[in-house]
């Protein structure tokens, strides 16, 4: 089998277009691409849109935006071309059917005409006697009477792949030595009986015309690697393959209750995290550590420095479970990573419709890019920056009832008018001296400045928590600040 020698690498991935990707289908992306970066090699981007009942245009064209979106640059593929074009498999149907053939001709494979309810029975009788319950072989040697008369009877014809009475041994690159007894990988189909080409010969025919090298991929596809390796070997002999590349199962991504992250569970989804705002960076970041460290005590690197010590022989074996808590740490850690003219620009999609409920015309540049290195530092999603910054741009503050009540209790009226007063002689330009107004006011009604604090903030910014207060009331400026303090104590009063 191959090995990872410089740029003789030629790694792929290859998902099919339905529906939004999934975060474990980006984490098997980064490993290939990472590991092609790593070794100066090659990543071949190849798309498998065979199942014209679940395939759609509107997911390929997703898919690759997704992939830019992320950052990861493809050597060959759609888009970009290369010496194995092309690389969509509805394109590619002569290949397949040609190799089905000399596979045919070889003996490799032949025509079973089996239904599927005499499969099935046959399945439950071996069941019922302690066997094994895949393929028994019965068209495996079939005179040409038994055709003709099978053909007699209207019956349409699968092809399967013969596989030899031998045992499989391989050494997986992230597993180790695995081994499958012949009784565990019957014979099984490589062609529908309306002639389409199945995943189980289109993807191993692709990776030998495309010379791949390392298949990289999840632990859900190891059970069909034995009879891919048989294939390998035949197509081997047809002059269709070179060698057998090496293969590496990643281990599965758990959600919730330790079970496999499915399509259908919401945090799978990559778009609900380009949503919420996520960095790439970020999100790659938190996606390498599922099964993979950089070191024993650094989760937070840049992709750079994974790339330059990424091996797919350091990937951990066993299950690695997704915690959004930590993703979303992982992702703040990188947005105050950012350059502040970078992160500005960043949220930007955050501040206009449809996310921003303010006017367009009230948005304020300068005031936006005051705010930015004081809101760098809160945020865990760009997302957040709306609700953080809309107290600047609204006419007025939204008020959440429940963090008024909280801040507005029994002598926050006598409080906001000393801060009042404070405030309106203070040095506006300086935050500092805006804390020294706010903390005077507490300490003349015996309140630390935690406390004191608390009606100011919601005063004008309407919560409880947000961007940190004097500095937005820097920005914010003093006519504006003192006259949300003015609503109010008219709303204490009235």
């Amino acid at each position: 089998m191959a090995s990872a020698s410089g740029s003789s690498v030629r790694v792929r991935f290859c998902p099919s277009p339905t529906g939004n990707p999934h975060v474990g289908l980006v984490r098997t992306a980064l490993f290939n691409w990472a590991f092609a970066k790593h070794h100066g090699g090659t990543l071949v981007f190849r798309i498998e849109d065979t199942d014209a009942a679940r395939d759609s245009e509107e997911s390929y064209n997703q898919l690759l935006d997704s992939m830019r979106w992320l950052g990861f640059d493809w050597d060959e593929g759609p888009e970009v071309g290369g010496p194995y074009a092309p690389y969509r498999q509805s394109q590619r149907m002569d290949l397949y059917r040609d190799v089905a053939q000399k596979l045919l001709d070889r003996g490799h494979a032949y025509h079973c005409y089996c239904s599927q309810e005499e499969l099935d029975t046959r399945r439950e009788a071996a069941r019922a006697a302690g066997k094994p319950s895949g393929y028994d072989g019965h068209c495996r040697e079939l005179t040409a009477a038994q055709v003709e008369e099978y053909k007699a009877q209207g019956r349409e014809a699968i092809v399967r792949f013969r596989m030899r009475d031998e045992p499989i041994t391989f050494t997986d690159l992230v597993r180790g030595e695995i081994t499958y007894l012949p009784e565990n990988v019957p014979d099984y189909g490589i062609v529908r009986a309306n002639g389409a080409p199945l995943y189980t010969l289109v993807n191993p025919v692709d990776d030998a015309l495309m010379e791949i090298t390392h298949v990289l991929r999840g632990e859900d596809l190891l059970s069909s690697t034995p009879r891919q390796i048989a294939l390998y070997k035949a197509l081997i002999e047809l002059g269709v393959a070179k060698e057998i590349p090496a293969f590496g199962h990643l281990p599965y991504v758990m959600g919730e209750g330790n079970k496999k992250l499915s399509k259908r569970d919401p945090q799978s989804s990559l778009n609900l995290y380009r949503e919420r705002g996520f960095l790439p960076e970020g999100l790659l970041n938190y996606l390498s550590l599922l099964g993979w460290s950089l070191s024993a005590d650094q989760d937070v690197f840049s992709i750079d420095e994974m790339v330059a010590a990424f091996d797919v022989t350091d990937v951990n074996p066993n299950p690695a479970r997704f915690d959004l808590k930590k993703c979303e740490a992982i992702n703040a850690d990188h947005i105050r990573m950012l350059d502040v003219k970078d992160f500005a620009e960043r949220c930007r999609p955050w501040l206009q419709a449809p996310h921003a409920p303010w006017a367009p015309e009230a948005f304020d540049e300068a005031k936006w890019q005051a705010i930015a290195p004081h809101a760098q530092t809160r945020l865990k999603v760009l997302s957040e920056i709306t609700d953080n910054v809309d107290f600047l741009f609204l006419p007025e503050p939204v008020f959440d009832e429940a963090s008024w009540n909280k801040a507005m209790k029994e002598g926050s009226d006598a409080l906001l008018r000393t801060a009042r007063e404070n405030l309106e002689a203070a040095d506006w330009a300086s935050a500092e001296s805006l804390k020294e107004a706010v903390l005077a006011a507490g300490e003349a009604h015996g309140l630390k400045l935690g406390k004191a604090q608390a009606p100011v903030r919601v005063a004008v910014t309407g919560r409880t928590v947000g961007l940190p207060l004097f500095e937005s009331l820097e920005v914010l400026g003093k006519e504006k600040s003192l006259a949300r303090v003015d609503a109010a104590l008219a709303r204490l009063a009235g």
